[in-house]
């Protein structure tokens, strides 16, 4: 049996959620659901350029988790930017985080599994 995954902190709620290509049906069964967790390893490492390590410890997982967790959200944007499959962005159990410190952290659920339903 798995270890129970750790929560992650999330340091912003994101405000879009679903994106796809320009030229698409709104309903397209090949769309890619990228997590919050996903999004946010993103969102440090890439738009705001930190280290894996201080990336990982903004997230309260380990620099090895937080290496999987970026490498698999490259992977989810790499195949809907070359294939033009659309993103929907929701699931995982994540705390957000008010404060680069961790103070005030409220507690958001966007349930477990591979994406919203």
């Amino acid at each position: 049996m798995p270890r129970p995954q750790k929560v992650r902190w999330i340091g912003f709620n994101p405000q879009f959620t679903h994106f796809g290509p320009q030229f698409s049906l709104p309903v397209n069964p090949n769309r890619i659901f990228l997590r919050v967790d996903e999004l946010e390893a993103l969102r440090l490492s890439d738009l705001l350029g930190l280290s894996q390590e201080l990336a990982a410890s903004r997230m309260n997982v380990s620099r090895a988790t937080f290496g999987r967790i970026i490498a698999r959200a490259r992977t989810k944007v790499a195949n809907s930017l070359i294939y033009g499959k659309g993103i929907s962005i929701g699931g995982g159990d994540v705390i957000y985080r008010r404060a680069p410190g961790g103070q005030g952290a409220a507690r958001g659920h966007h349930g477990r599994g591979k994406g919203p339903q």
